[in-house]
């Protein structure tokens, strides 16, 4: 049973171990999460939907319509027969079933306009639901690469702190020797204890960076992630390999803002034409029908033709006193109900109609001159773009190339620290050089690889905007 035991706990805790490790998230799986939680995206897309919805509807304005009516009443009193246009004082029910239908045939271009900027203005949704992802994307890469960076830092941090500690333990063994005075002891522990400090702080950093991926992907702190850190080759300056002239070039076709500031500008230009179509004239087609049925005329006479005629005095005589006789038929009542009412009262019409617009209280006119404004601002808008884009591009380029001469730079001035904190090391332990000297060396070396690592990453997030800008996809393999 104590066997048992064990083993059950043994597993328990293995369990419980495996379940506590965390995601392991690459920069590609970050952001396929961060664009399927980010709302910006979310709304992005329902205006897409939303200018689907439009085209449509843009579309089926060009079909004819129909409409269908029916109604039903009862009616005490005077009042008219649907059916006759009599006047009736008794009490009637009624009923009617009519329907219309019509067709624009021409009414300016508004129409065939209107599909043409609502399919305009579709395009421009998919290009700002693209740019949407793209500041996401770019988002989380700036982001991941400073959890990285902070990761860097930690284990630079750390490896202060385990040079410092192996100090302090050859410093105690002399000192317990007597080789050295216990001051040098009591110096390295405070520069261990100056070395964890930085070690908790850094540390902190690097939970922030986290805090702030998670965030950026909207999925709660409390969740276990971890990234995974890839083995990244830096090119050297004179290998960026395009100029800002060339590389915007390329971005003027790649980035999808130009494309939607161009749409926006041609969607102007149809609202313009739409507007200006209201000034002619339109033409259009129309018909219908409609029937109706009442009791109060349920019942119909006829002529009993199998009845033999009577024929009876009418009141007139003729010439010598005799009667003028008329015929007087036998007249019987049929049902006359409701399918032969509304059979019989069907009528269809049909129609053109023709409307010259001459004046609408400057409605048309007004409506032409805010078009024009709206093109001359689509237009500003492109412009704008362009040259945003332009500037930005020129920024970033600058940028990278200071960004790797910083980099080269940090690498030298690493390499030559080391070598120097190697050289004060030795002399220290070999009492030629005092603790501030080693002090100063340590930290020298400290604070140089901070600033290569920092160097790095500033140097990697350029080259990734660089690609961004070509339209490459951001990724951190090489």
């Amino acid at each position: 049973m104590k066997g048992l035991f064990i083993l059950l706990m043994a597993c328990s805790l293995a369990f419980g171990a495996f379940a506590q490790q965390p995601r392991a998230l690459t920069i590609e799986e970050c952001v396929l999460i961060a664009i399927e939680n980010n709302l910006n995206i979310k709304r992005g897309k329902l205006n897409l939907e939303n200018s689907k919805a439009t085209l449509l509807q843009a579309r089926a304005a060009q079909l004819p319509n129909a409409n269908v009516t029916a109604s039903y009443g009862r009616n005490w009193g005077r009042s008219i027969d649907p059916t006759t246009n009599d006047f009736i004082t008794q009490r009637i029910s009624s009923s009617g079933l009519g329907g219309n239908s019509s067709v624009t045939l021409f009414n300016g271009m508004q129409l065939i306009n209107s599909v043409r900027q609502s399919r305009v203005n579709l395009e421009a949704s998919k290009y700002d639901l693209e740019k949407a992802v793209n500041d996401v994307t770019l988002g989380i890469a700036t982001i991941y690469l400073n959890v990285i960076f902070n990761r860097e830092l930690v284990e630079n941090a750390q490896y202060q702190l385990e040079s410092s500690q192996q100090q302090l333990e050859r410093t105690k063994k002399l000192v317990e020797l007597g080789s050295l005075p216990r001051s040098r002891e009591l110096e390295l522990v405070s520069q261990v204890a100056t070395n964890e400090v930085n070690v908790i702080n850094q540390q902190n950093s690097l939970d922030l960076a986290f805090l702030d991926l998670k965030q950026a992907m909207l999925i709660p702190a409390s969740e276990n992630i971890d990234i995974v850190v890839p083995e990244i080759e830096l090119a050297a300056a004179s290998d960026l390999g395009i100029n800002p002239q060339g590389l915007y070039e390329i971005a003027e076709e790649a980035q999808p803002e130009i494309k939607s500031a161009d749409l926006g500008v041609e969607s102007a230009q149809l609202g313009l034409k739409i507007a200006s179509g209201a000034q002619l004239p339109s033409l259009g087609l129309g018909g219908g029908f409609s029937t109706n049925y009442s009791d109060a005329f349920d019942q119909r006479p006829v002529i009993n033709s199998d009845a033999p005629v009577v024929y009876e005095p009418t009141g007139a005589v003729t010439a010598s006193g005799e009667d003028v006789l008329a015929p007087n038929p036998s007249i019987d009542y049929v049902d006359f109900g409701f399918a032969d009412q509304y059979e019989e009262n069907l009528s269809w019409r049909l129609g053109v109609q023709l409307s010259i617009p001459i004046f609408n209280g400057l409605n048309t006119h007004t409506s032409i001159q805010r078009s024009k404004i709206n093109l001359q601002q689509a237009e500003i808008t492109a412009i704008e773009t362009r040259n945003t884009l332009r500037q930005q591009i020129e920024t970033a380029y600058t940028n990278a190339l200071a960004a790797s001469k910083s980099y080269e730079a940090s690498t030298r001035q690493v390499e030559a620290l080391e070598e120097t904190f190697r050289s004060v090391e030795n002399q220290y332990n070999l009492g030629a050089a005092n603790f501030t000297d080693y002090q100063v060396a340590s930290n020298n070396l400290f604070g140089a690889r901070s600033d290569l690592v920092r160097a790095k990453y500033d140097y990697i997030f350029k080259l990734k905007i660089l690609d961004f800008y070509q339209g490459k996809p951001i990724t951190l393999d090489q």
